[in-house]
């Protein structure tokens, strides 16, 4: 079951998508942050996959309706976003969540490319975190100090943007527990819809790693 909503946030109303779990029990929360070509089919996709195993999700539409059709127009639109809007428009997903009648409360933050570097964005700076897992993505120097949520990554060999002494460098700073997992596959290799990059036995390892981590701190 999916809905497109909408929630507060410091910086206006924001939207996503939002994706049940079967039944009516409840679940902890995940939510899902999308990857530079905006709310596609493949990112609901992905949240479909945590409704499936049992999570009350939230896809937050950082691109507010626009979806990009190529790579030219996805890198034009990473570089116009606003990421200090766009975590405080994560942030009231997450609070969204906390305050669902199918949620427990328990809310995880996780994300691929742009959602991976907004993932650790938003560890930054979203305090009550149960957990946030990147995915090959990097925000720049941020006060990795400040985050306060236990924190898994994972990342390529070959990717020449969020690199693996990136993510080096945010688990030497932290002060949290950070699993890092580094894979011999592309950036984007969790995706399922580009062939090119897209690594199944990799992508499947880090899926069974991520929702043990995420259930683990949720339950």
């Amino acid at each position: 079951m999916s809905e497109r909503v909408t929630f507060p946030s410091s910086a206006g109303e924001a939207s996503g998508v939002l994706l049940l779990p079967d039944g009516d029990a409840r679940g902890a929360g995940v939510v899902l942050i999308h990857e530079w070509w905006g709310v596609n089919q493949q990112i609901q996709s992905l949240g479909q996959r945590w409704a499936d195993a049992g999570f009350v999700t939230i896809v937050p539409d950082l691109y507010h309706g626009t979806v990009a059709a190529n790579a030219d127009e996805a890198g034009a639109m990473m570089k116009a976003l606003d990421f200090g809007r766009a975590v405080q428009e994560i942030a009231g997903a997450v609070t969204f969540l906390k305050g669902h009648e199918r949620s427990t409360a328990q809310v995880a933050i996780t994300g691929y490319c742009m959602g991976g570097a907004l993932s650790l964005a938003s560890a930054v700076n979203i305090r009550g975190l149960a957990a946030v897992v990147a995915y090959y993505g990097w925000p720049g120097p941020l006060d990795w100090k400040a985050i306060d949520a236990p924190i898994q990554a994972h990342f390529a060999k070959h990717d020449e943007w969020a690199t693996v002494a990136h993510a080096e460098a945010v688990k030497a700073a932290v002060t949290v527990p950070m699993e890092l997992y580094v894979y011999d596959a592309q950036h984007a290799f969790c995706n399922d819809r580009r062939p090119e990059v897209y690594d199944e036995v990799a992508a499947n390892q880090a899926w069974e790693r991520t929702l043990t981590f995420i259930r683990a701190r949720t339950s």
